[in-house]
């Protein structure tokens, strides 16, 4: 939901500035349409628009303050014949965000998009934005909040957040966080040989799902989670990573008061033609009584290669296979690029329920098995 006293207590105050001196526009159009055969056959189409307006102003002394405005404008549309013809459009705020940074630091408030983390295909790191790698355009909503970092001169670098505003579940998440709640965190990375190290934290008040969760209207309705991840990655003859996440709930409605994630990668380039990157993780979901007690869950593993054909032209493909229910999920996609057009055919073939992706941004056009067609045009 656009907040409109956010955008516009953000023009004000940057026009105050003197930004209109140095404002850039650009944008993002992208169209698309197919044919899915899930639980029910299905076509469908959409269409959507990111403007973005960057603003950037110098301050002296190594400072400069900058800010960027962009939007989500768009419309997902479904049917089985032209007289059936059913779907969803809105506007919404993409980012809004204004920074004050220096070589060495910067703060950052407004609606934006944080992520880290080393794992590229199951990111239990995944606490702020929800993106499916399977998606061209990497589209996923940001949250509202303040965030810090500093970089030290050894690459090493710590940061701190907070908000507040941000209703709906994110990442992983299977509960929202509680109406007018503050959340807070921090992150340290440092480098270590070949590699680096990160450690990072997290604290909010989730309110429970009723969608997933009889909730007892005598029970206490709220939690305070913590989380705590660890992630490393390591680049020698070969790429490894790995990102652990280990979640505390307190409250006795749930059937669980701890939950792990887990993932661990690697990756290669073929030298085989233009070189084909290989890409492989595994990833572990449990939730358990004790921290690290017997839980129960489910596991993921995926695979996924991708070849450059020519200066335009680029194939890829992820596989992904679902221990517990023995799904398989097949995805390909052709990409050809040029100077501001981008052309994609992606095939697919998966089960109905995604179990991979949660929390996804807007429609899943890739349930069942069928083919995607996308053109993009960057401006």
């Amino acid at each position: 939901m656009l907040k409109p006293w956010f955008l516009l207590l953000t023009f004000q105050f940057l026009l105050s500035l003197g930004f209109s001196k140095s404002f850039q526009f650009k944008g993002e159009a992208s169209a698309w349409g197919g044919l899915s055969e899930s639980q029910t056959s299905r076509k469908f189409y959409g269409l959507r628009y990111i403007p973005e307006g960057f603003l950037y102003a110098p301050l002296g002394k190594g400072l400069q303050m900058d800010a960027e405005i962009s939007l989500n404008l768009y419309y997902n549309g479904r049917f089985e014949t032209t007289d059936q013809i059913e779907g969803e459009g809105d506007i919404d705020p993409y980012r809004i965000w204004i920074r004050l940074a220096s070589h060495q630091f910067e703060v950052r408030a407004g609606l934006q998009k944080i992520n880290f983390g080393s794992a590229a295909l199951f990111r239990p790191l995944m606490w702020f934005d929800s993106i499916d790698p399977r998606d061209p355009l990497q589209i996923t909503d940001g949250v509202y909040g303040i965030l810090l970092r500093y970089y030290f001169l050894n690459n090493a670098n710590i940061w701190f957040w907070g908000l507040y505003g941000n209703d709906k579940p994110k990442g992983w998440e299977r509960h929202p966080t509680q109406d007018k709640t503050v959340e807070f965190g921090g992150r340290g990375q440092y480098p270590v040989p070949a590699g680096e190290v990160g450690l990072s934290y997290h604290q909010r008040r989730l309110q429970l799902n009723p969608d997933i969760f009889s909730v007892d209207l005598l029970g206490i309705q709220t939690a305070t989670e913590n989380r705590i991840g660890v992630d490393g990655r390591w680049d020698l003859e070969i790429g490894f990573w790995g990102e652990f996440v280990l979640s505390y709930q307190n409250n006795s409605l749930l059937p669980y008061e701890w939950r792990r994630l887990s993932n661990i990668g690697v990756d290669y380039t073929l030298g085989i033609g233009n070189g084909i990157h290989v890409l492989a993780e595994h990833f572990i979901s449990e939730e358990a009584d004790e921290a690290l007690g017997r839980g129960d869950g489910f596991s993921l593993s995926a695979l996924s290669f991708n070849y450059p054909i020519g200066v335009v032209d680029q194939f890829e493909g992820i596989f992904y296979f679902d221990w517990e229910n023995d799904d398989y999920y097949t995805f390909l996609n052709w990409r050809r690029v040029y100077d501001r057009w981008t052309f994609f055919l992606m095939l697919f073939w998966n089960p109905d329920q995604a179990l991979a992706f949660p929390n996804q941004t807007g429609i899943n056009n890739f349930s069942g098995k069928g083919f995607q067609l996308m053109l993009v045009f960057n401006h």
